[in-house]
């Protein structure tokens, strides 16, 4: 992998437990990292659902290695929130690791 490449931003996200004036606990969304990344989108498919048409965009995001990004964080990426699906250590050197990430629909956010 050509470091050259990495030449977008992206903020890593994980889900905290925080606990509100009241005391009580609630989940949130916390930047984890904002990291240098090359995104090429895999493919874009289209299938009818309910008599609609809805859109699903995965996307294949590198980034220099980082032992802590698993499957429960997220991304965000030119304004929109990518669920991670999967986390590849691109043949466990530990420099680089391949994510797919699946496009959030705005309802599913």
């Amino acid at each position: 992998m050509n470091p050259g490449l990495l030449r977008n931003r992206i903020t890593l996200q994980k889900k905290v437990d925080l606990t509100d004036p009241d005391g009580f606990t609630t989940q949130q969304w916390q930047d984890i990292a904002t990291v240098w990344a090359a995104a090429e989108n895999l493919h874009g498919r289209e299938y009818w659902e309910a008599a609609a048409i809805q859109a699903e965009n995965t996307v294949k995001f590198t980034i220099r290695y980082r032992p802590d990004v698993d499957q429960t964080m997220r991304i965000l990426f030119k304004g929109k929130v990518y669920n991670i699906l999967s986390v590849d250590n691109i043949k466990y050197r530990n420099e680089f690791i391949e994510i797919k990430a699946r496009e959030l629909a705005q309802n599913e956010i």
